[in-house]
């Protein structure tokens, strides 16, 4: 750590977040642009029914999750022994190449597989990105730089999604994620540029990390984290709809909806880190309570201007609240893995996010409205509540993280 300038130090940590900025664009972006993306590449099915279109493009959501999952516990066990340098520069490349291919293929299907081949990388790069930015840090900082590359992606909801957004409004959703694609590209070449080498943590391997999946507590955990937040996945996913079909309001201020929700999910990630810090599990509990509520608020208000901006920013809040006391209690659960908890993590949020956004859009596709994706989420938040509940019942494991042994500069 001492043989780095303070410049420089703070110059990886950029790039570090930069990853996370690029992560929150491309997950969330389609999100925002589900219309343009259905009336592109399904022109057929959008012109019997708009919301069976909307629905079917859930897709690039869902595939997008299905990705994340396939690759987060994969690529964590395969590549325990590698430098994280080198694993998050080629996890970058891979994100380029996937984005890319997304952007320029002509059919639905070559867009998804595009999307599925980006996503690989997700949960991956949180992992080691986190575990370079602790070394960057020094000892004793995991959790400060896991906060420092997911800041990144709140930072992507509240400024980076909207004006991306309406990029692909104006322009067209291929515009949107070539440019998504360029910050990967930026990201790439800044990374090489200024991040040091961190050393491997001794005893790594994948038989070393594949030992979190013998613990019964560990697949109750990710239970929790795959089903509770799937509530918040099956609002934002639909909340371009929402705002022009329900609300009322012009496509134009969908950016708008989604920058109140990013700045709902920065308040929430930097309350729920304080709140987990001082009660784990009441975190969990309160946190899966509030996104209960915030999701049912949104759904017997979004009729309405201000009770759509007002339930944007409170589910995004309590989407982003329990996070922290999340990965947290799967570090518990799984001492010693430090990257595959932190793939896990991720894989199980993009489980959620499939998740919310597949159920969400059959509840659409059947007629019942933009809004019975609410009614929805309210369900998937209880499961996960009543999930935690078991979890702290049948745990004998004490609350707070137990310390990992942190990275060095190499």
């Amino acid at each position: 750590m001492d043989t780095l300038t303070s410049g420089r130090r703070w110059a990886a940590l950029l790039a570090l977040a930069l990853g996370g900025f690029g992560l929150g664009l491309t997950e969330f972006v389609a999100m925002g642009l589900l219309p343009e993306i259905a009336r592109d590449l399904l022109p057929d099915v959008y012109a019997r029914s708009a919301p069976d279109g909307v629905a079917r493009a859930g897709w690039m959501i869902t595939t997008y999750a299905l990705g994340v999952v396939a690759g987060a516990p994969t690529i964590a066990a395969l590549t325990a022994r590698v430098p994280r340098r080198r694993l998050v520069l080629g996890l970058l490349g891979l994100m380029v190449a996937g984005t890319t291919a997304s952007a320029l293929a002509p059919t639905f299907e070559l867009v998804l597989a595009g999307r599925f081949i980006a996503a690989l990388a997700h949960g991956a790069y949180f992992g080691a990105a986190g575990i370079l930015a602790a070394g960057i840090l020094g000892p004793g900082n995991h959790g400060k730089g896991l906060s420092i590359v997911i800041g990144g992606l709140t930072a992507a909801n509240l400024l980076g999604v909207p004006l991306i957004t309406g990029l692909g409004q104006a322009h067209g959703w291929r515009a949107a994620y070539l440019a998504v694609a360029a910050v990967f590209a930026v990201t790439l070449l800044t990374a090489a540029l200024v991040v040091p080498p961190v050393a491997v943590a001794p005893g790594g391997s994948p038989r070393a990390e594949l030992r979190a999946f013998r613990s019964p507590q560990v697949w109750l955990v990710i239970l929790v984290v795959a089903i509770g937040p799937a509530g918040f996945f099956a609002v934002n996913s639909y909340v371009a709809p929402v705002t022009t079909h329900v609300t009322g309001l012009s496509a134009g201020v969908v950016p708008w909806v989604l920058a109140t929700m990013g700045l709902g999910m920065t308040a929430g990630i930097a309350a729920g880190g304080i709140a987990a810090d001082r009660d784990l599990r009441r975190s969990v509990l309160w946190g899966l309570s509030g996104l209960a509520v915030s999701v049912a608020f949104f759904g017997l208000t979004a009729s309405h201007p201000v009770g759509l901006f007002a339930g944007a920013f409170l589910v995004g809040a309590a989407s982003l609240f329990i996070v922290p006391a999340l990965q947290a209690q799967l570090m518990v659960a799984a001492p010693g893995t430090q990257l595959m908890g932190a793939a896990l993590n991720q894989a199980a949020i993009n489980v959620s996010n499939g998740l919310g956004a597949a159920l969400g859009g059959l509840v659409i596709a059947a007629g019942w409205g933009y809004l019975s994706s609410a009614w929805l989420g309210i369900a998937l938040a209880l499961i996960g509540l009543l999930l935690a509940v078991l979890s702290f019942r049948l745990d004998r494991h004490p609350t707070v993280p137990t310390h990992q042994e942190e990275p060095a500069l190499v």
